[in-house]
This record gives C-alpha cells, sequence and structure tokens, in this order.
C-alpha cells in the first residue's frame, strides 16, 4: 500500500480484529454510484485534481470490503459539494442514498459539514449501517 492513509487503516483494522468495536471511516463522493448498480462517480469525468483522494477512498472501502465478517464497520460518503468552501447551515436533515450519491430535484449533491457531522453521529449511535457503505446529501 503505497498511500499513507490505506497503510493506517490497515493498522487500525489490524488493531481491531477480534474486538467488538465498531470501526467508522469517512470516504469522499468519488466512490458513491451514480445509479443504482453503478458506475461510480469516479468513473464519470471525475476531476484529475480529485482523483488521488477519491482512489484513496475507493481503495479503502475495498479494505473494508474484504475484512472478517466479525469487523463490524461503517463507511460514509459525503455529497459531491462538501468541505470547507462548500456554503451551508446545519438543518439537522439529510437523505440516506444507500450506494447511490443523494442528489435534489437540481440534480445538485451537496451537504453541510454540520448536516454531514449530524449524520456520521446519528450512524454511531443508531448503527442502521453494518459492515456496509451509505451516502448522504440534501
Amino acid at each position: 500500500m503505497a498511500d499513507r492513509a490505506l497503510e493506517a487503516l490497515s493498522n487500525v483494522v489490524e488493531q481491531l480484529a477480534g474486538t467488538d468495536t465498531r470501526l467508522g471511516v469517512v470516504g469522499g463522493a468519488g466512490g458513491s454510484l451514480v445509479a443504482p448498480g453503478g458506475p461510480r462517480l469516479f468513473d464519470q469525468g471525475f476531476p484529475d485534481e480529485y482523483k488521488h483522494e477519491a482512489q484513496v477512498g475507493i481503495d479503502s472501502l475495498a479494505l473494508l470490503e474484504a475484512t472478517d465478517a466479525g469487523l463490524d464497520w461503517f463507511f460514509i460518503h459525503p455529497a459531491e459539494v462538501f468541505g470547507p468552501w462548500a456554503e451551508g447551515e446545519r438543518t439537522g436533515h439529510y437523505r440516506d442514498g444507500g450506494d447511490v450519491i443523494v442528489r435534489d430535484a437540481e440534480g445538485k449533491s451537496y451537504i453541510s459539514g454540520a448536516d454531514f457531522a449530524v449524520a456520521v453521529v446519528d450512524e454511531i449511535e443508531q448503527g442502521n449501517h453494518h459492515r456496509e457503505r451509505f451516502t448522504v446529501g440534501y
């Protein structure tokens, strides 16, 4: 594994083997499917400047999927527009798209950092996703 993030995740997975600790990993939008059954956003003209980071997320998900069934984990994809440059207030609301990127009626995919944090905390508290990924957005 050439990437330090993947190496770190691999080390965490190794340390959690045989424990009942649940692991949560935040990925990027690139690994989200654009429609049920695929393809991924990454495979749809994804911007070159974000490809390495997106690939690390894709590889991280693959690493988790290959773990022993005893490790409980979840992997959460934010919306396509997410980060410190994305405007938005905390609404306390979001939609769970399963494997598919969440888009609004106009086809936009976005979420504020505050509402993404709410989604992560909700998953920790409610535990709706075990050994699976999901996407969130408005």
